[in-house]
């Protein structure tokens, strides 16, 4: 490991953040070189932690380290014996986060230099881009629930800016009914009500436990005996749940992440598909862990048991809900970057369900450890095809000037290269073989049955067709057809669709390459968290048994009866969307018709009116209460009430308070009396 380096992985991006009005009076070239080299330097870094992960031990300053390794910068707060620390911790899960948060990152910088050029406000664009990967980095680095939330809520503000970067609200950068400045503040609002369930939770652990540190917390089980005890574990779990619900876009917090498309392209990509959304899946990982550890020390406790089996009871069906409700969504979008927002949130809802399978087999140390690989997996397998999904978008709207799906069409032809990459994006989404969200996806589906979870995997199952659907039709409706009439006018005006530039194509190329090779790559992903389950007490004789940490694993799968079940989601999804929006033989229209298929597609379009319900519970509501109030005190007399209540205090305070000194003599004779009085009686 380069000297330093967990902490030069977040601390860089945020330093140079502070650089950029600067170096922009300097050059402009210099400003954006400096961001994106901030970026790589951060993830070289990152990779550099690799080997050490691998070895199992880290060298620092001549001495071997264990991992995990929990490497404390300083103390805060020491009072009565209560130490809060800061520090990161550097062990499997944390270093893949890192490296998967940093290079993809670092590659959408590359993306931006071409795609943001010209853009007015760039040198606020390099900041908040840069904050927010360090940010992030501290998030998944961070050793303790302290460290993280610092992390969390700096990428909560960050993401904030970025969504409403386009603040002047020109209309062009609108999603549907909405401004860009209302979508930040809606992401900001939604995922704060997460936040202060967190918080909450983070404070009730400290309250028992006298930490945040999670090594502690997982060597120390007390806070939970003592919580079940009380009454109050399961509910401090589902307290902490509701901020992963909200970073991560899970039903009932879901909301906010379609309208987060309204800040640039680049954005969409950095932190609704690779980083910010997996916020929320990488701390039920990381809190699983400590978790298992509790569960183990304190078998044969009923009560810390119930608790932890509910806490994952809603983590699963949480995520199986949420991913068939998004996936039903998406099918009936009308903006290219807003299927892929929906895709977002069904996809998130698969790893909360692997997670949630995962903590209900707590018990089961061989299922727990695959099933926890699964999670993480189809995190990686995501990060990937959809960045290059959204990136793709990117170009597309970068080339016609619009992300609406009925002012593309025949794109193919003038985008050829777009085209190809996209495919592969789309390949990887839809789970086909050999592209890596078949192996993520088909994981997770395969320990749903095989554990017995029949009901969670008909769901996902049916959000699996579903999502070849919408896929191919996002595919058809941009790439095939006859140019629509947008395009046809803007190749009449010398502007005609092309592929874009080395900058932005370089990073194109990178994103596909990691989508196809990395559905390759899962047993040499599960060797290197096999670290991580050795400290849990998981043997390597039992990971050896585990098809998804050893190289049998593409035999088992292709051997499987699932296989066939995982090829027909494929054709059922697939052959709809190939005649009606790729082969053009029916039209989309006469297949809906008037009938019942027209009633559904109303329904999802409308966002099964969740959307709807919230807007006008919470901010109508909110608005009728505030207007009631102003027009009873302002218009019908209750102002001259008020008025009236104030004068007459304010009447009998001056009659108590003279300002003369023999009157306030007077007073403190009194209040001496009292005293006396009070410790008379008082003892």
């Amino acid at each position: 490991m380069l000297p330093y380096a967990p902490w030069i992985v977040w601390a860089l991006p945020i330093i140079i953040a502070f650089t950029h009005p600067i170096t922009e009076r300097i050059s402009h070239r210099l400003r954006d070189f400096i961001a994106v080299a901030a970026g790589f330097v951060s993830a070289i870094f990152a990779a550099s932690m690799i080997p050490d992960i691998i070895a199992g031990s880290i060298y620092l300053d001549g001495v071997y380290h264990d991992i995990p390794f929990d490497w404390i910068l300083a103390r805060w707060i020491p009072v009565d014996g209560i130490e809060v620390t800061v520090g990161v911790i550097v062990d499997s899960l944390s270093v893949f986060m890192a490296n998967v948060v940093a290079w993809i990152s670092s590659f959408i910088l590359l993306y931006s230099v071409e795609y943001m050029h010209g853009d007015r406000g760039i040198t606020r664009y390099w900041m908040l881009m840069n904050l927010f990967i360090g940010f992030m980095e501290l998030l998944v680095l961070g050793d303790s629930l302290i460290t993280i939330f610092f992390g969390w809520e700096g990428v909560g503000f960050a993401s904030y800016a970025l969504i409403g970067y386009w603040y002047t609200d020109e209309k062009r950068y609108w999603i549907g009914p909405y401004s860009p400045s209302h979508a930040g503040m809606k992401a900001f609002i939604t995922t704060r009500i997460g936040d202060v369930g967190l918080m909450t939770a983070m404070l009730i652990i400290f309250i028992y436990s006298g930490t945040f540190n999670l090594i502690e917390l997982a060597n120390n089980i007390g806070w939970a005996v003592n919580l079940a005890r009380d009454g109050l574990l399961t509910i401090t779990l589902l307290l902490m749940l509701l901020g992963p619900i909200g970073k991560s876009a899970q039903f009932p917090l879901h909301e906010w992440l379609p309208e987060a498309m309204a800040g640039p392209t680049t954005v969409s990509a950095l932190i609704h598909a690779a980083t910010m959304v997996k916020a929320g899946v990488y701390f039920l990982a990381r809190f699983t862990l400590v978790l298992y550890n509790v569960a183990h020390m304190a078998d044969g406790l009923g009560p810390l048991l119930n608790s932890i089996q509910e806490f994952y009871i809603a983590v699963t069906f949480i995520g199986a809900f949420t991913a068939f409700l998004a996936a039903s969504q998406g099918m009936v979008a009308d903006q290219i970057k807003k299927v892929l927002a929906y895709s977002t949130v069904s996809q998130l809802g698969y790893m909360f369900t692997a997670f949630g399978v995962t903590g209900l087999l707590i018990h089961h140390q061989e299922a727990f450890a695959e099933a926890y690989m699964t999670g993480l997996y189809h995190l990686l397998s995501h990060a990937l095809f959809k960045a290059l999904l959204f990136l793709s978008a990117g170009a597309i709207g970068h080339a016609i000037e619009s992300y609406m799906l009925k002012d593309m069409g025949g794109l193919r032809k003038y985008m050829p290269k777009t085209y190809l990459l996209m495919l592969i994006g789309a390949f990887g989404l839809s789970g086909i073989p050999p592209f890596n969200g078949f192996w993520s996806k088909d994981a997770i589906l395969h320990v749903a049955f095989s554990e017995g979870y029949i009901i969670v995997y008909i769901v996902l199952a049916a959000t699996a067709i579903i999502t070849v659907f919408y896929t191919f039709r996002m595919i058809g409706l941009a790439f095939f057809g006859e140019e629509s009439e947008h395009v046809k006018h803007l190749i009449h005006e010398g502007r005609k669709p092309h592929d874009p530039g080395i900058y932005m194509l370089a990073s194109l190329y990178f994103l596909a390459g990691g989508t196809i090779l990395s559905g390759f790559l899962i047993p040499n992903i599960g060797l290197f968290f096999s670290r991580n389950f050795e400290y849990l007490g998981i043997s390597m004789e039992i990971l050896s048994e585990i098809p998804a940490f050893t190289t049998n694993f593409f035999t088992t799968t292709l051997l499987s009866p699932l296989f066939i079940v995982a090829l027909g989601i494929i054709v059922v999804g697939l052959y709809p969307s190939y005649r009606i929006y790729i082969k053009n033989v029916v039209s989309p229209v006469e297949v809906v018709g008037e009938g019942l298929l027209k009633k559904i597609w109303i329904f999802l379009y409308n966002r099964w009116y969740i959307n709807a319900a919230y807007y006008k519970i919470f901010v109508d509501g909110t608005q009728w209460i505030a207007d009631s109030i102003f027009s009873y005190i302002e218009c019908n007399g209750g102002g001259n009430l008020l008025k009236s209540l104030y004068t007459s205090l304010s009447n009998v305070v001056r009659r108590v308070q003279t300002g003369y000194l023999r009157v306030n003599m007077g007073y403190m004779g009194l209040a001496i009396v009292f005293i006396i009085l009070y410790y008379l009686v008082m003892g």
